[in-house]
């Protein structure tokens, strides 16, 4: 089985077409259909529909397998060439979007500095969005809201933060002195997380413990689209304290909430193999960027020592 086979069925996965594969990896349609072809040939199944360019059941395994093996590839490319040279290569990071708004010019900046032969791309999203790219290899390491869903990750704590009742300065919960009780939040309708995720179940487990139960007003996958529309007017939510900038501090206040645990972020990677040398660096430039603090947000703390660790 060649490597090219397989690259050509990632590049067709990727494009959602042979003339787009082809052109993704710099050669011609008919080099990818007999690439395809002959793989198809070595398995003794079809791989990708022709009528619709889309990849078969089995060609989305083969696919899943395939990116883990190049990117195991691309992990001892770099591990070589850093015992040679400086480090160097390309990192594909998943962030979640509350804690790239901060950290991500930290860590361009501290690459820039330290490691100027390392390449980082980011790629912003969600729990539910990010592992599954993680898993199948298309990213390399994950900051994530922790615990994660999937049992082929690995988490390293990075850092805790507060949850707190996000309203417009003028809400009359705002004005309430102290810590507001979970209780306070029983009849107000809330922008919340998606059911499942996970920070809306240590929500739900937290409200359940007081006899509380949240209402939504709205429901979504995504922190900074809930962020978005309570600064829009659309209702108060929970919210970390990343996801409140500096600037609006002044006209939406953060109330604690009596009760709830505070988030918890770390950085995600695959059980099965071994990061690259420059995910590594990266690794612990995120850490040494949390743990020396400055520039760090307000509400940020260092992991508590409770905070879970998966390995296998």
């Amino acid at each position: 089985m060649d490597l090219k086979h397989l690259q050509a069925l990632v590049g067709i996965a990727d494009t959602g077409s042979f003339s787009a594969a082809a052109d993704a990896l710099g050669t011609v349609q008919s080099n990818i259909s007999a690439h395809v072809a002959r793989l198809e040939r070595e398995l003794e199944v079809g791989l990708v529909d022709r009528s619709s360019g889309r990849l078969t059941e089995e060609g989305e395994v083969v696919v899943g397998r395939a990116r883990r093996m190049m990117a195991e590839l691309d992990a001892m490319v770099a591990d070589v060439v850093a015992m040679r040279h400086d480090v160097r290569g390309t990192v594909r990071l998943g962030m979640i979007g509350t804690a790239g708004r901060w950290l991500a010019p930290r860590l361009f900046a501290q690459l820039r500095d330290r490691h100027p032969e390392v390449r980082l791309t980011v790629t912003d999203g969600t729990n539910t969005t990010l592992e599954p790219q993680l898993v199948s290899g298309q990213l390399d390491l994950a900051v994530v809201t922790v615990p994660v869903q999937s049992e082929e990750l690995s988490t390293t704590p990075l850092f805790d933060e507060d949850l707190s009742l996000v309203a417009a300065a003028d809400h009359p919960l705002v004005c309430a002195p102290g810590p507001l009780a979970l209780d306070a939040l029983a009849g107000l309708r809330l922008i919340l997380p998606a059911p499942g995720t996970a920070l809306r179940e240590e929500l739900d487990a937290a409200a359940a413990a007081r006899g509380v139960t949240l209402r939504p007003l709205m429901e979504l996958d995504g922190l900074r689209m809930i962020a978005s529309l309570t600064f829009d007017g659309y209702g108060p939510s929970i919210l970390p304290a990343t996801a409140v900038s500096s600037h609006l501090r002044g006209d939406f206040a953060l109330v604690p909430i009596d009760g709830l645990p505070r988030r918890r972020v770390g950085v995600a990677q695959r059980i099965r193999g071994h990061p690259s040398a420059p995910a590594r660096v990266l690794i612990d430039i995120l850490v040494a960027t949390v743990q020396g603090g400055a520039g760090v947000p307000p509400g940020l703390y260092l992991p508590s020592p409770d905070t879970p660790t998966r390995r296998r």
